[in-house]
């Protein structure tokens, strides 16, 4: 199990420095966005669900499956994990990649806010010590 931990976090590490290049952002740039475009559903809190679940830790997780929180039957059956790819497309427009979702959102059409989301999302991992 330990092993397994150990290769989950390198993961959500190479996931976060690879959002960053990928897309030329600062991961403060994704902060501010995050907080002016998303928190009023969501949280970068882990256990801390609002309209929308939690996004901590949500580079790497399966979607549809943060415990307790009630995920539209779009989500939880959609097969979906949030890679950085899928986040990047996932947020051009809820909707059309989800049918369904309760996420009505209609998305962040700038490929440059998209990618300092999803690099700032890509820090909020356990053991991260910028948290």
């Amino acid at each position: 199990m330990r092993q397994t931990s150990s290769y989950i976090f390198l993961c959500f590490i190479v996931a976060a420095m690879a959002a960053d290049r990928a897309f030329g952002q600062d991961v403060a740039a994704g902060e501010h966005l995050f907080k002016a475009k998303c928190s009023i559903c969501h949280s970068p809190e882990p256990g801390t669900n609002k309209i929308g679940p939690s996004l901590f830790g949500v580079v790497g997780r399966p979607a549809g499956h943060i415990e307790g929180f009630d995920y539209s039957e779009a989500n939880r059956t959609s097969g979906i994990t949030w890679d950085v790819p899928t986040l990047d497309r996932y947020l051009t427009g809820p909707q059309a990649m989800v049918p369904g979702t309760r996420m009505t959102f209609p998305g962040l059409k700038d490929p440059g806010e998209r990618g300092a989301v999803i690099a700032y999302l890509a820090t909020l991992q356990p053991g991260n010590a910028t948290r």
